[in-house]
């Protein structure tokens, strides 16, 4: 098993945190990291959550998660860099185009303050 830590430096960071508007989202690159002394207290400390991650289109101090990039209902995670301890990383996933997605698992703090994010089409029902 190996751990990675989320890396702060991106390509882009000063011209996507100067954008506020939406723009396509670029996978980030994770540094090695040395395997935990002792995964029970990890375990008690932190609570896992898999999927792709990627860098936040705007906040460097964040990073996305999506859990199932191939989902026709997709929905994403948002976590401040701080409260991730260690990023495992997971085999990767291919579709069906060949396309090699990265997967990773993040050990984020318990207590800590995540988001989860559903996007949806706004438009009116008709009855």
């Amino acid at each position: 098993m190996v751990f990675y830590r989320v890396g702060t430096s991106f390509k882009g960071d000063e011209e996507m945190a100067t954008k506020n508007i939406p723009q396509e989202v670029k996978k980030f690159e994770i540094e090695s990291y040395k395997r935990p002394k002792n995964l029970k207290e990890l375990r008690k400390t932190h609570v896992p959550f898999s999927g792709s991650p990627l860098k936040h289109p705007y906040d460097p101090e964040k990073v996305i998660l999506i859990p199932d990039p191939y989902s026709l209902s997709p929905f994403y995670y948002e976590f401040n860099s701080d409260d991730i301890a260690y990023v495992e990383k997971l085999p990767s996933i291919v579709n069906l185009d060949g396309e090699n997605i990265t997967m990773a698992r993040f050990w984020v703090k318990k207590m800590s303050v995540g988001m989860v994010c559903t996007p949806f089409l706004v438009e009116e029902t008709k009855e």
